[in-house]
């Protein structure tokens, strides 16, 4: 309560006629710039002009309305805190904060919204906030990507030739000028190492998938010989001829 917005700012935003109005204070008070000039600071304060509207329409009072806004910004800061996913554990700090306000028990918690008023905040940041959870870490949070090197065993690393060095040192007059002098050079020199690793390593594949191809085709080569010993073995037992027993051959003979 009275963590983002104290009771003179409530005072301020309590006093504005329209939406517009609303919006325009709302964004002094949060040191937003201009919505037309940053993506971010537009949806920070379409976030919280609607959720001061959710807070009229169900006629919370200013302490009320000033610890559900400090609710949400908190959620908002546990969101954008980290790019990974972290909805279930933004949710569990949620509810927590949410019923630690809903609760009396000094000094830990206060009875600050009635039950129906709990319920009715915590569908809405539900439907609102948690509804478009990964579109507000996509705008707030730095995009990952992830840089995957390989290195092979036997092979040195790729260094760059003399003439690429004096490139990257030199000037562009130097530069330009090697382009025209180190051509010849340079063609000559990149296939002599580059393609030699390269033939190593496909020398390395080829081996390796060699290996394995063999010992697939043995473990066919097993597999089958193996069906047909018992295919064999059973059509053996099928050709033998049929004999009764010899009791009951001897009952019909008597």
């Amino acid at each position: 309560m009275w963590k983002y917005l104290d009771i003179h700012s409530m005072h301020r935003l309590e006093k504005t006629a329209n939406t517009e109005d609303m919006m325009e204070v709302l964004a002094e008070l949060l040191g937003l710039g201009c919505p037309e000039r940053g993506l971010r600071d537009a949806i920070t304060l379409d976030l919280f002009s609607h959720a001061l509207l959710f807070c009229r329409q169900q006629s919370f009072s200013l302490e009320q309305t000033s610890a559900a806004c400090a609710l949400l910004q908190d959620l908002h800061q546990a969101c954008v805190a980290t790019p990974l996913g972290n909805v279930e554990e933004c949710y569990r700090y949620f509810t927590s904060v949410l019923f630690c306000h809903g609760v009396r028990r000094p000094p830990f918690s206060i009875n600050l919204f009635k039950e129906e008023q709990l319920l009715a905040l915590a569908d809405y940041v539900v439907n609102t906030y948690f509804r478009h959870f990964k579109l507000y870490k996509y705008v707030f949070t730095p995009q990952v990507r992830l840089d995957l090197s390989l290195r092979y065993v036997g092979l040195q690393s790729p260094q760059l030739s003399p003439e690429e060095e004096t490139e990257k040192e030199g000037t562009k007059e130097v530069e330009d000028r090697a382009v025209t002098q180190q051509e010849e050079p340079e063609t000559a020199v990149e296939p002599e190492q580059e393609p030699s690793q390269v033939a190593i390593l496909r020398a390395y594949i080829k081996s390796q998938l060699n290996k394995e191809l063999v010992q697939l085709q043995q473990l066919v080569e097993e597999r089958l010989q193996a069906s047909e010993e018992r295919l064999s073995s059973k059509l053996t037992v099928l050709e033998q001829p049929f004999q009764p027993p010899p009791g009951k051959g001897k009952s019909k003979a008597k």
